[in-house]
């Protein structure tokens, strides 16, 4: 079955791409009352003064509120995923790698929960953070269709330049909220991202009645279910509230003293570790099935080191006594040393994201490497790993800005295979031609 995204018709914008620029940039300046605000739509309009109203920054990425963990456990909870072969059906038939289009699903909050479609434009879009698990709500990342959907409660088109993030502005949407079919609360939100393909009159149409769709679909489950449980004499008995579980996160990358944060139930504490303790607790995280007290020696005091097993024994109780004060949730167990809850690394977060095809939000979030002084075997493996999968996860997919980026930091400075990379990826007459080149020969002269 042909793509209904394959035929690519023309979209007559209201007013010139230009000029929505210029009015989009006096705004952001601060020039409220500049007449060209008059010329662009007022449903943009009236977006950008929200998103000026939530002090949304113009270039910043998207929040990543979900882990790969969080993300997979939600989405099998939540409504919409038993009509997501539904969306699929009706959005993306055919092959939907090579649909030209990205269609995600989203939950009422704005958070993407599904992304799938062709294969380059999700890797193009994922530079600039539109993944599974990232927030898109206006108030997150400013006008553009899943939020400004949600916003207003009806779908909407969202074309280029009238994004407020800068980032998003090479790309159209369109989306559409998707209700409770009885309470008519919104559920969530189905976006179609592209090229001008995606703003079409008929992009529009197909966006809402799927979403109409899904509605109906869900009223028949509900319905279904409802009969069976009447004629099986079931006797629904009302949820209790279940206690916000634990999340804890250890930050290493690029701080050598690490940070450990535990949210529950709308709280957070914060507190700091000593070098040894941030490097038994980072190998229990990266180990997570459970280590003998000689496999934990030998990846924090090396083989053969000077460490008994008394030492370690009195480290971890130290270890222990400060999860107990500080993150009660983390039970510290034994035969074999594990955690006995989920701990999360900002390593393992940009990994996470570097599988997702973020690549330019996964470069924000490698604050450096992880515990720089540190020489623990098993530190020093992890640490090389992170900085490995994001290089070539970077030269592999990412787009010449990220490279760019990622070219300016310690990490990429010294590094004349990425720097050819990105010379090679430049136009032939990019004012950034010459520093590269003048770089390279640096560096290949200190060898």
């Amino acid at each position: 079955m042909p793509s209904p995204w394959s035929e690519r018709r023309e979209v007559s914008p209201e007013t010139s791409h230009l000029l929505i620029e210029r009015a989009h940039e006096e705004l952001v300046a601060g020039n409220a009352g500049d007449h060209r605000l008059d010329d662009v739509r007022s449903l943009v309009r009236d977006s950008w003064r929200r998103s000026l109203d939530s002090l949304v920054a113009a270039e910043a990425l998207p929040p990543l509120d979900l882990t790969a963990e969080e993300l997979e456990a939600y989405r099998r909870a939540h409504p919409l995923a038993a009509v997501i072969d539904m969306v699929r059906g009706l959005l993306l038939p055919g092959d939907a790698s090579e649909s030209g289009v990205a269609v995600a699903v989203g939950d009422a909050a704005g958070r993407l929960l599904w992304v799938e479609g062709d294969r380059a434009v999700r890797r193009l879009t994922g530079d600039m953070g539109f993944v599974e698990g990232a927030n898109w709500s206006e108030g997150a990342v400013g006008t553009a269709a899943p939020g400004t959907a949600i916003a207003l409660d009806r779908s909407v088109q969202i074309r280029g330049a009238e994004h407020f993030n800068r980032l998003v502005q090479p790309w159209s949407c369109t989306a559409a909220p998707v209700h409770d079919p009885e309470t008519r609360r919104i559920l969530g939100v189905i976006d179609v991202t592209g090229g001008v393909e995606a703003v079409t009159p008929q992009a529009q149409l197909l966006v809402d009645a799927t979403a109409r769709a899904i509605e109906g679909e869900l009223l028949v489950a509900r319905l279904k279910e409802r009969a069976l449980r009447q004629a099986q004499g079931a006797v629904r008995r009302p949820a209790s509230r279940r206690p916000e579980p634990t999340r804890a996160t250890l930050r290493v990358l690029g701080r050598d003293r690490a940070l450990l944060e535990v949210a529950r139930d709308g709280t957070e504490t914060v507190s700091e570790l000593g070098p040894r303790h941030a490097e038994l607790l980072l190998m229990l995280a990266v180990h997570r099935q459970g280590l003998s007290a000689e496999r934990l020696g030998d990846l924090v005091y090396g083989a053969g080191g000077e460490a008994s097993g008394v030492t370690l024994r009195a480290e971890m109780v130290r270890l222990r006594r400060a999860l107990t004060a500080a993150a009660p949730a983390l039970v510290l167990e034994s035969r074999p040393y594990r955690l006995g809850a989920e701990l999360e690394t900002d390593a393992h977060q940009v990994l996470s994201l570097l599988d997702r095809g973020a690549h330019r939000v996964a470069l924000a979030a490698y604050r450096g490497d992880l515990l720089p002084d540190s020489v623990a075997p098993g530190v020093e493996e992890f640490r090389d790993t992170v900085r490995t999968a994001l290089r070539e996860a970077l030269m592999a997919e990412a787009s010449i800005d990220v490279l760019l980026a990622f070219a300016d930091t310690a990490a990429g400075a010294d590094d004349v295979e990425l720097l050819r990379l990105c010379l090679s990826m430049l136009p032939a007459r990019s004012p950034r031609r010459a520093g590269l080149v003048t770089r390279i020969e640096k560096l290949e002269n200190e060898l």
